[in-house]
């Protein structure tokens, strides 16, 4: 076997106590230093922590903000919607009572022919209505009609009855210029 005497068996024991406290010494340190780095990484992140809950508040204002300012820009674009509504609803208004008195205007002037007065000029007989009643009321050629002469100055009669025909339909009355209280139809 191998021969220790006691002194350097004690020195191995001293030697191999003192490797472990080395050891000791060296993992408490190391633990400590661990912790020191872990509470100041925690530190860290808790800082870290309260700037992003400071920045997702400041978000959330900026959010809340653009909501309002959006709930604002919605109020004030139906009120202006409405407002255009009003608007419209009163050019409208405008339009049919202008309308309404140009349509009476035009009643009350007689060089504008509205439908009343187209209905009577309908019943009117017109040139081409005069001449066919002329043409059926004449008797034969050569017999003279009770109150015309003969055939000859009949001729002049008809022409004279059409030129009172063309007069009367083209010769301007006594309305036939507009008055300056009257509007004109244009």
């Amino acid at each position: 076997m191998i021969n220790v005497d006691s002194g350097q068996l004690i020195g191995i024991i001293v030697g191999i106590v003192v490797v472990l406290a080395i050891v000791a010494v060296a993992v408490m340190v190391s633990r400590k230093r661990k912790v020191a780095a872990d509470r100041n990484r925690a530190a860290e992140m808790r800082e870290q922590a309260k700037a992003d809950e400071f920045a997702a508040r400041e978000r959330e204002a900026k959010a809340a903000r653009a909501e309002a300012d959006a709930q604002e820009a919605d109020l004030e674009a139906e009120r202006l919607r409405q407002e255009a509504r009003n608007r419209k609803e009163e050019a409208e208004s405008v339009r049919s009572g202008a309308q309404e008195q140009l349509r009476k205007a035009d009643e009350v002037d007689p060089d504008v022919v509205t439908s009343e007065r187209e209905a009577e000029s309908a019943q009117m007989p017109t040139r081409g209505d005069l001449r066919a009643e002329r043409a059926t009321a004449e008797p034969a050629a050569g017999t003279p009609v009770p109150g015309q002469q003969a055939s000859g100055e009949q001729a002049s009669a008809d022409q004279r009855s059409r030129e009172d025909v063309t007069r009367s339909d083209t010769t301007p009355g006594p309305d036939a210029a507009p008055r300056e209280d009257r509007p004109r139809n244009l």
